[in-house]
């Protein structure tokens, strides 16, 4: 189970594409994404979501944001706060602008903007895009999980899971760009890929919170939640883990199933989690 219900499909287009329109937080979010050929999110987004704290105001840069559900369900949990997807591709891009469109997205469609744009791309065409320096409090990261070398049958699909050349590099590169000094990031990963996420964040944040997600008790972790500071030099710290299911069966444990469907925060099924907090104003 991936945290979506699918409320529609289309049939093929004459190019042979087809679309799922699916419902996340029990329906207060629909996601319009391919039906096929590219990575469709799920569960990690939704959880990317929820480490924000839903009182958060300012802006919240959802970068590589695919099809954007994890930035919808940011601005729909997070009712003060602005939210802008950079997406590079195309078809991405028109499922997310299709997805605005939706009623049930109209309670925070006025407050999402798409950029179009590759977060790899050098510093002056991201900003003349509109993904400008400075722009964000809180950035979500849902990077490719792979490296280079991992095949997939379909080439958009193959770059929405592997790493392109630089791995983590170009990633949290774009997302020192956008922070303002002091803001969050929150990446989600593969738990074995720590090592090269922590490289890559270092002399650029600070303060590392470190969730190791967990399939189910007893069972290594599989991903990992990660929050550092822009400009930080505070300690790392390692949190208790959170942890998906009960020992049997596919249901997902209480406090998962609440962050799902009712659009609960991180931080009240973890409380060690501080992630995105809003600040004292």
């Amino acid at each position: 189970m991936s945290g979506a219900a699918e409320v529609a499909r289309t049939p093929p287009s004459a190019d042979g594409r087809a679309v799922t329109v699916d419902a996340f937080l029990d329906g207060r979010v629909e996601a319009v994404q391919p039906a096929s050929g590219h990575h469709r999110s799920g569960l990690e987004a939704v959880l990317l979501a929820a480490s924000l704290d839903s009182r958060i105001s300012g802006t919240v840069v959802d970068l590589g944001a695919g099809a954007g559900v994890a930035g919808f369900c940011a601005a729909a949990r997070c009712k003060r706060a602005k939210v802008v997807l950079v997406e590079r591709n195309a078809e991405l891009v028109d499922c997310a602008r299709a997805a605005l469109e939706r009623p049930a997205n109209a309670g925070f469609a006025a407050r999402v903007r798409i950029v179009t744009a590759d977060i790899a791309a050098p510093q002056a065409e991201r900003e003349q895009a509109g993904a400008g320096r400075d722009l964000a409090d809180h950035v979500l990261l849902n990077p490719p999980f792979y490296d280079r070398g991992t095949r997939s049958p379909a080439k958009a699909r193959a770059s929405a899971h592997v790493l392109a050349a630089g791995g983590l590099d170009p990633w949290l590169r774009a997302a020192t760009s956008v922070l303002k000094f002091g803001g969050d990031a929150t990446v989600v990963f593969r738990a074995d890929g720590l090592a090269d996420l922590l490289a890559a964040a270092a002399r650029r944040f600070g303060g590392a919170e470190i969730m190791p997600i967990h399939p189910r008790p007893g069972e290594p972790a599989h991903r990992i939640l990660v929050r550092a500071i822009k400009g930080s030099r505070a300690a790392l710290k390692l949190l208790p883990p959170l942890v998906l299911h009960e020992d049997e069966g596919n249901a997902f444990a209480p406090g998962v199933e609440a962050i799902l469907r009712e659009g609960r925060a991180l931080a009240s099924v973890n409380r060690a989690w501080h992630g995105g907090r809003a600040r004292p104003s």
